[in-house]
């Protein structure tokens, strides 16, 4: 596929489809592409959720240790991705997507055959280190693949792939880690070769895109602001921040947790347990999918603010419901909740035009090290209160959406950034 090409190579149809600043409309086979490889990165990814309930009985963990686990994957992808957007933002840097593939298929080996808790530990941090260069990447492939008009159908499609694969980590508990323990590791280095095979076409067509459109080069020249708008826009990140963190900090609460709440209170095996926790995450990821385009339809702000207050009810309900109607509580909660995972993104983007990769890592990257915070936070206070305690702390964190309130609407911001 050659960096201009369209979905209609013969021109039939071209002119009623919108069209980017570089007169190109929505490449989707790039879009599916950079989707897949998020699914098999965030697949990866959820591979160390599946397996805290088997390395917590056969190393003896506490819930503690347990948290830092998941901290040692999520705070090396919050560091590292901003910074490599930062990075990318000067110098675009298509051979990254597949070299960071090359880290995350490390660490799955390093997994499959760890028998101490460091080499745990290292195997996270280089499959984190793998997730820290292809998300911001990823999100400017989307970004450059998709027409002005379509930037939140475009981080669906690729958010959705994510959110997908972070939803099979239950289903891996289930059907392989159960009986294969933490051997079953071993298998996902093959999904990290197939995502290097796919990253490497990928990248051909980022090099290609740049050839062919050398001022997408140069993307971190941003607009320029005076001080007064500065201070606007720094407040309204501040407030996305505080959305952001209590989203992946509910988030976290759900993944991490729930399956011990459900193990440990309503007294269901660690498989079993394992289907509630897909129902919350993979009912995210429709919900993924469907918020873009209905931030492009209705604001992205609206969005916002369904999904955080939305989901709150759920959220409060939830640590009383027994094990009946905790399936369409979480249902439900997750596909709220969720539906604002790409929304988001595109509204840090447009808040700071210039800076895809750096505003990208920025977000992405706190959401998963705010969940690295989360982890180790609620496993200290599960050791110390008890798991029921910690559920019914979390429930109250979806009520932080009434901060959206103070963010700028989506008519404020395009007169900010000029669009």
């Amino acid at each position: 596929m050659s960096a201009t090409s369209t979905p209609f190579p013969n021109g039939s149809g071209a002119k009623n489809q919108p069209f980017n600043s570089f007169g190109q409309a929505t490449i989707y086979g790039i879009l599916f592409a950079i989707s897949l490889v998020h699914l098999l990165n965030d697949s990866m990814q959820s591979v160390i959720q599946a397996i805290l309930p088997i390395l917590q009985e056969e190393m003896s963990l506490s819930y503690l240790q347990v948290g830092f686990i998941t901290f040692g994957l999520n705070l090396t992808a919050s560091i590292l991705q901003p910074v490599v957007g930062l990075y990318t933002d000067k110098n675009p840097s298509p051979w990254l997507l597949p070299a960071g593939m090359v880290a995350s298929f490390c660490g799955m080996l390093t997994l499959a055959f760890a028998s101490q808790y460091w080499l745990v530990i290292a195997a996270v941090i280089m499959v984190g280190m793998g997730s820290a260069v292809f998300h911001p990447e990823g999100s400017r492939v989307a970004n450059m693949a998709a027409s002005s008009s379509q930037r939140g159908l475009a981080q669906s499609i690729f958010q959705v792939g994510g959110n997908a694969g972070q939803s099979l980590g239950p289903i891996m508990t289930a059907l392989i880690f159960v009986q294969a323990k933490q051997f079953g590791a071993i298998w996902f280095t093959i999904v990290a070769a197939a995502a290097v095979f796919v990253q490497w076409h990928v990248a051909k067509w980022y090099r290609s895109f740049l050839r062919a459109n050398p001022r997408a080069a140069r993307s971190s020249q941003a607009a320029v602001f005076s001080p007064e708008r500065k201070r606007k826009i720094r407040n309204a990140l501040i407030m996305l921040v505080t959305l952001v963190f209590a989203r992946s900090w509910y988030s976290a609460c759900i993944s991490n947790y729930y399956a011990f709440y459900l193990r440990d209170v309503l007294h269901t095996g660690v498989g079993n347990a394992q289907w509630y926790i897909f129902c919350f995450l993979g009912a995210g990821a429709i919900g993924t999918f469907f918020g873009g385009p209905l931030g492009d339809r209705f604001g992205r702000k609206n969005v916002l603010f369904f999904s955080m207050l939305g989901a709150a009810p759920f959220a409060l309900v939830l640590p009383y419901a027994n094990t009946f109607w905790a399936y369409p509580i979480l249902a439900v909660m997750g596909f709220i909740l969720l539906s604002s995972f790409s929304v988001t993104v595109v509204y840090a983007q447009e808040l700071v035009p210039g800076k895809i990769g750096t505003v990208s890592g920025l977000i992405t990257g706190l959401a998963f090290g705010m969940g690295a915070l989360g982890s180790v936070a609620l496993g200290w206070m599960a050791d110390s209160t008890g798991i029921s305690f910690v559920m019914k702390i979390c429930s109250f964190l979806p009520l932080l959406g009434l901060l959206t309130f103070l963010l700028p609407s989506d008519r404020i911001v395009r007169t900010w950034t000029g669009e």
